[in-house]
């Protein structure tokens, strides 16, 4: 029990960093100013590792690849604590790094094509509905140009979130794979 608590919250930690540098990596990409809540809130998270690695790891062609080191690095320490409190071996943990960032990604994908669907729903006028909508509509326009709306409503939300679903299940079952195979 009490490895399966420790466990949980070294998974809501990493999740969260990771996430956040992730996230810091997108929004730059899309060029999405960080003077809004969201921002303010993933520099609050991530600025601490970033800020450093910069000096490490130098952008290249436009992505932040420090952003992606420190998605990285959180991942890689959330697995190593949880190898070796369990006393596992170490030869799985690039597997484990790489599996957790994508999964990480794909997670927040899915949340962020979920509060953009819930948001469109409720008109408000937050600096929330716009970032939340630019950094979203990547993402939905490639199915939004495939899918017909039948009765002037939108799929595409819906459509991708079954298929980060499926990504997901894919992403566990080569994981499983490369763990046991």
């Amino acid at each position: 029990m009490l490895f399966q608590i420790f466990s949980f919250l070294l998974d809501v930690a990493g999740g969260l960093v990771a996430g956040a540098c992730l996230l810091r990596l997108y929004m730059q990409r899309q060029r999405v100013p960080f003077g809004n809540p969201v921002g303010q809130l993933v520099m609050a998270f991530s600025d601490w590792l970033v800020l450093p690695l910069r000096r490490l790891v130098p952008a290249w062609a436009g992505w932040d690849l420090a952003s992606l080191a420190g998605a990285v690095l959180a991942q890689l320490v959330q697995y190593l604590a949880l190898m070796l409190l369990a006393g596992g071996g170490l030869a799985l943990l690039p597997w484990l790094v790489l599996f957790g960032t994508v999964r990480v990604a794909v997670w927040g994908l899915m949340a962020l094509v979920l509060v953009h669907a819930v948001l469109s729903w409720v008109p408000t006028r937050s600096s929330l509905t716009g970032v939340v909508a630019r950094l979203a509509e990547p993402v939905l326009a490639p199915v939004r140009r495939v899918l017909p709306t039948p009765g002037g409503v939108d799929l595409s939300p819906l459509v991708v979130l079954v298929l980060l679903q499926v990504l997901l299940i894919v992403l566990g079952n080569l994981q499983t794979g490369a763990m046991f195979g």
